[in-house]
């Protein structure tokens, strides 16, 4: 079964690559694999690496491929990520940190808070994380997000997912939970997320990390530049019990065991009816809307449903591209990155990548973060750690929030 699977991927390879059949464009050659064999360069069985020249609207660029074998019981996927939601690293540093065999770049992230002056940036990603089978944050609000428009009909909360099933999947993860106290309950709106709700009540756990909270009540639902709310209150829970509370979102790491709620408008205004020493129960999970259970899910939005490309995509503008490609009825993943070396730093629009996943043979496909976050990673053979095989285009590799990570035990 897996060396079909593998088969598979090379004669879907080898039909684009003979056959220009991305819409628009022309295949300008296949480039060797960075080993200089021909054909696909196998980083562990189960697992292949390719690369090759595709002449698009905007000029050509170069491919980056990984394919993977989720058939193969000693291949698995996961999230590549920092110690914390709000901490980033590079694509080699967190998959040599985590023994992966190869990975690329992850979701879209809180990059930058020029908008508001005196508030660090956090790091951390728009959508939701699994890892390992636990969720560790939820999405932020729509106006909130960093990266391109979303198309028609897709939300901060859709996520590429891998089920305990080993099969991937294109989904949806939501939050769901409440803050019970002596007056009532609060329904929660939001977990571990650098981005709250207007009015809403988040909660942060130790996941979260030691950088301040200030930037969760900054921005709006529809403004992310918006400034940060001035109505806002903070308490901490330790066993069911209110231990502190704070006219203003904290820093510092959070302990196991403790969970930290902020909230801003309606929401501080229920938080500040605590008081040191009343019982609260705060209850949270992140589902999936099919019901499946991950074991990985990171975030993006779907640009590839069933072998049509989503509609509303932007065929304009063409940028360096990160995006995964689910083949197979979800048994095979497809890891691409763009190089960003200046001769192909035209890039593809996406519509581009949402074509190319498909003449790759996916069904479906799920954007990532571009431009300078777009990184692959694979080991070289006989290597311990990974390497760089596409060229960032800012020239080095870029910190990023999380990322798509290959595992073998073979």
């Amino acid at each position: 079964m897996a060396a079909r699977r593998a088969g598979r991927f090379t004669t879907a390879l080898a039909v684009l690559l003979a056959g220009g059949a991305l819409a628009g464009t022309a295949l300008v050659g296949a480039a060797a694999p960075a080993s200089g064999a021909p054909g696909a360069e196998q980083i562990a069985p189960g697992v292949e690496y390719r690369e090759f020249d595709l002449a698009a609207a905007h000029g050509t660029v170069r491919v980056h491929v990984i394919g993977v074998d989720l058939d193969d019981k000693d291949v698995r996927v996961g999230l590549l990520h920092p110690d914390a939601v709000a901490a980033r690293g590079t694509v080699s540093r967190l998959a040599t940190a985590q023994g992966a065999l190869a990975g690329v770049n992850g979701d879209f992230f809180d990059i930058t808070e020029t908008q508001h002056p005196g508030v660090a940036a956090t790091g951390a990603s728009v959508g939701p994380e699994i890892a390992d089978g636990r969720a560790l944050k939820a999405a932020v609000p729509r106006g909130q997000r960093f990266g391109p428009a979303l198309p028609p009909g897709t939300t901060t909360e859709d996520v590429l997912g891998v089920g305990t099933d080993r099969r991937a999947r294109l989904d949806r993860l939501t939050l769901s939970g409440t803050v019970t106290t002596p007056e009532g309950q609060v329904k929660l709106g939001g977990f571990n997320q650098y981005a709250l709700p207007v009015g809403s009540v988040g909660a942060y756990t130790s996941d979260w990390g030691p950088v301040s909270r200030a930037r969760t009540v900054c921005g709006t639902d529809t403004e992310r530049g918006a400034p940060c709310s001035k109505d806002t209150y903070e308490v901490t829970v330790r066993d069911g019990r209110v231990t502190r509370t704070a006219g203003a979102p904290g820093s510092g790491a959070v302990p196991d065991g403790t969970t930290v709620l902020v909230g801003r408008e309606a929401g501080a205004q229920r938080l500040r009816a605590l008081s040191v020493g009343e019982a609260v129960r705060v209850e949270h999970r992140v589902t999936a809307v099919s019901g499946v259970p991950y074991a990985f899910a990171v975030g993006g939005f779907p640009v590839l449903r069933g072998g049509a490309a989503v509609s509303g995509l932007d065929g304009a503008t063409a940028a360096v591209r990160t995006a995964v490609g689910v083949a197979d009825g979800g048994h095979r993943l497809l890891l691409l990155a763009l190089d960003g070396a200046s001769a192909y730093r035209s890039g593809l629009t996406l519509a581009e990548v949402a074509a190319a996943l498909r003449d790759l043979g996916a069904s479906d496909g799920f954007n990532l973060d571009g431009g300078g976050s777009s990184t692959l990673v694979a080991r070289e053979p006989g290597a311990t750690k990974v390497t760089v095989r596409n060229h960032p285009s800012d020239g080095a590799e870029r910190a990023v929030a999380n990322g798509v990570g290959v595992f073998s035990g073979a």
